[in-house]
């Protein structure tokens, strides 16, 4: 059975070396996972910090999701718009992935595979 590095919790024989690049490669790097998670439908916030934790294993602070979204929304990777909420609850705010977000997780994609490709090619 193959076990997720993303969802690893027990780090005590784990370098320093891998637990930044863990730390590097998933909040450092939150867009990434929010634009992932986007690809599929429309989410709002607190939906989209709750899917991260169970589709990738961390969980990001609520402060830092909205203000990656925010940087998201500035750059125009992500839309948003509110929708009322019908049971007396406030009201949400909805983001969706646009198209220099979808260009951007492309880019993004080959720059992984092509750090695996030059970095990892000996390592079996």
């Amino acid at each position: 059975m193959n076990s997720s590095h993303l969802d690893q919790t027990s780090q005590k024989d784990t370098s320093k070396a891998y637990k930044r690049l863990k730390k590097k490669t998933s909040i450092d790097n939150l867009w990434i996972y929010i634009l992932r998670l986007l690809q599929e439908k429309e989410m709002y916030g607190y939906e989209l910090k709750e899917s991260i934790k169970s589709r990738f294993g961390f969980e990001p602070a609520t402060v830092t999701s909205y203000t990656i979204l925010y940087k998201l929304e500035k750059d125009n990777l992500v839309t948003s718009h509110v929708l009322d909420n019908p049971e007396g609850r406030p009201d949400r705010k909805y983001y969706a992935i646009t198209a220099d977000g979808k260009k951007a997780m492309k880019e993004a994609k080959g720059l992984f595979e092509e750090i695996l490709s030059k970095v990892f090619d000996k390592t079996k």
